[in-house]
């Protein structure tokens, strides 16, 4: 793991491949609203991405292109590094489908910032109360290596709150994950609440049986389809 350190606004994020599944994810927790609708960006096959601290909506789109058009990750945030004028102040963070990474963050970035790095995976985050927040983070993420990514990365979330996270506190979160098609796995979003984290908790532990039959089910077998309910009770009478 490398350690970089900067010196920004209130998120916490990481971004991640799995080595057995190559499911693409991210989840953030943040102090702003709906941080699901303007940091990430994921494609099945191509990667995943955050911009924050002042992160811009419009570097999705762009990053996601150059990854699909055979950038490497390093090469994609040189591209956005050269043409952005403002990157001084961003956090942005990338994982490919092949776990390749890139992440910086700018020297603009409010304190505490900074950001960790393993094999296929980001960590990083802004407006923090320490280093010892993206350090519990990574530290969970390793720790949870043969659990499902999605599970893998809410605990993250969690643990980052639990080192302390922002100084503020957080408003929204997200959880979102890919795997073979082009739609998400896991696309869950807290936009505002006094615990977004736990909040987020508690919706994924209600979706997470459901998720076979909203991902397999429903688009490839509608004929024999259970209603919800029927579904939910037999997979609890399974277990």
């Amino acid at each position: 793991m490398r350690l970089r350190r900067g010196i920004e606004w209130n998120t916490f994020t990481i971004l991640a491949r799995c080595q057995r599944s190559n499911a693409l994810g991210v989840a953030i927790a943040t102090y702003s609203l709906a941080v699901g609708s303007t940091c990430p960006a994921i494609k099945s096959g191509v990667g995943a991405m955050a911009s924050q601290a002042y992160g811009d909506p419009r570097l999705r789109p762009l990053i996601m292109s150059l990854l699909e058009s055979g950038s490497s990750p390093d090469e994609a945030l040189s591209n956005v590094r050269d043409t952005d004028p403002h990157t001084d102040y961003r956090q942005i963070g990338i994982v490919d489908h092949r776990g390749r990474t890139a992440v910086y963050t700018g020297d603009k970035a409010r304190h505490w910032a900074g950001h960790l790095v393993g094999e296929g995976w980001v960590v990083m985050g802004n407006s923090l109360v320490g280093e010892g927040v993206i350090e519990a983070m990574a530290h969970t993420f390793e720790l949870r290596e043969t659990e499902n990514l999605e599970d893998r990365l809410l605990s993250v979330l969690e643990s980052g709150g639990e080192a302390g996270g922002q100084p503020q506190g957080q408003r929204s979160a997200v959880l979102t994950v890919y795997r073979e098609e082009s739609y998400p796995w896991v696309d869950l979003r807290v936009d505002a609440h006094e615990e977004p984290v736990r909040e987020l908790r508690r919706i994924y532990e209600l979706y997470k049986p459901m998720i076979p039959y909203y991902y397999y089910m429903r688009p490839r077998d509608p004929e024999n389809l259970p209603t919800q309910d029927e579904w939910l009770r037999q997979q609890r009478q399974d277990h």
